[in-house]
């Protein structure tokens, strides 16, 4: 990606000036002083420009005979769950970490490339203000949401289920963390009226619908109190969902849960995050965490309540997460937990934390180590815990 010279020396010296400025109480370093538009138009337009030769696919055009749902129904397989070469024909077996590429995972690839889209198109159109975008992106949403023919159901009954054991979990709530940017487009294409009234009257009654679910359904609880990224990720998907749809209620209750639950029960008091540093991939699942923290936090802050600063009796707060990982992701060889048994290689990448910490506290080191990683990974399994892609969408 190439650097405006000029506007990056500009950005220096006004974030240094905003970071000396006696004073200065706000805890968000002004969008104005970041060139967002700048960095990104020729990565974002890039990727528009292909997509919008691209049709809607959504989980209709694929099924699996192990689902048992039905063709609106999404389906997806534990990763880590393989057949047991003792029993050929009986229960998967579990091999953390390892990912068995013969599960059913088209539906996760269909979102996944939805989110993907629709982020770009909506990217782009904030860009340019080029109608085509949006009209490609709206098209999109219109397949998943609303369409009779090929939208998806507001549940998720049948994710991550497990030969032999279960039809789907609770823990197969985290497949939809890629609809977290398609709210997030949802929200700025509505607020510059690309849709019409029935239209976003239809997308948010699906996401209305799906909070329901999440919030009521036992899976949902049983997602919603896992101890790990699990329950961080139940936070932050239904935080957004919430944003998009206007339900204050449940924003605060996401708040709770992230003052109550999330940060006392799983940061420790150097920042880590016991509870992936004990997988067998915890640096993937450390950064996966902190950045859907970091979600958290960007959603649902505002001036009366301040995420980034909230502070624990004991001094934890998110910033120490930050710094907990940041000199291992400036410098991987510097960690000192064990490696990830599978995909360690292809991390770091451009990790949204770092970019929204560094406006949240004003940390200009935090984004021009962002803007070093790469924005767009190639990898799937980096690619499923890589929910945030396109930041100028989150950045006024």
């Amino acid at each position: 990606m190439k650097i405006n010279t000029l506007n990056y020396i500009i950005f220096c010296i006004n974030t240094l000036f905003l970071i000396s400025c006696s004073g200065v109480s706000d805890s968000v370093v002004p969008s104005r002083s970041l060139n967002l538009p700048e960095w990104e138009k020729e990565r974002v337009l890039a990727a528009a420009d292909k997509y919008l030769l691209e049709e809607p696919v959504t989980l209709t055009s694929f099924s699996s005979p192990r689902s048992a749902g039905g063709k609106h129904d999404f389906f997806s397989e534990g990763d880590y769950w393989w057949p047991d070469s003792t029993n050929p024909d009986g229960p998967y077996i579990q091999k953390d970490g390892m990912t068995n590429p013969e599960n059913f995972v088209d539906h996760r690839k269909a979102m996944v490339r939805f989110s993907v889209q629709v982020a770009a198109m909506t990217a782009a159109y904030k860009i340019t203000g080029e109608k085509r975008f949006a009209a490609h992106a709206v098209k999109h949403l219109m397949a998943w949401f609303v369409s009779g023919e090929t939208r998806m159901n507001p549940h998720l009954l049948y994710a991550q289920a497990i030969k032999g054991r279960f039809t789907g979990r609770g823990i197969g709530i985290i497949d939809t963390i890629h609809l977290i940017e398609v709210a997030q487009s949802i929200i700025v294409l509505n607020n510059a009226g690309v849709f019409t009234p029935q239209e976003i009257a239809d997308i948010k009654q699906w996401f209305r619908e799906y909070i329901q679910w999440l919030t009521t359904h036992q899976y949902g609880k049983d997602e919603m109190n896992a101890k790990n990224n699990h329950g961080t990720c139940w936070v932050m998907q239904t935080a957004m969902f919430a944003k998009l749809v206007g339900d204050e209620a449940v924003m605060d209750f996401c708040r709770y849960r992230y003052k109550e639950v999330l940060l006392p029960g799983q940061m420790a008091a150097d920042g880590g995050f016991p509870l992936e540093l004990k997988r067998t991939k915890p640096y993937n699942y450390s950064l996966f965490n902190l950045d859907a923290m970091a979600a958290i936090c960007q959603i649902l802050s505002t001036e009366k309540d301040d995420l980034w600063n909230y502070t624990l009796p004991d001094g934890r707060q998110l910033k120490k997460g930050i710094e907990f990982m940041y000199p291992f992701i400036a410098d991987k060889s510097t960690w000192k937990y064990p490696p990830d048994v599978m995909f360690y290689e292809y991390y770091p990448v451009r990790q949204p934390s770092l970019l929204f910490a560094g406006i949240a506290y004003k940390e200009m080191k935090y984004i021009e180590l962002w803007r070093t990683l790469d924005p767009d990974p190639k990898n799937e399994e980096v690619i499923r815990n890589f929910p945030i892609r396109q930041p100028i969408l989150w950045i006024d």
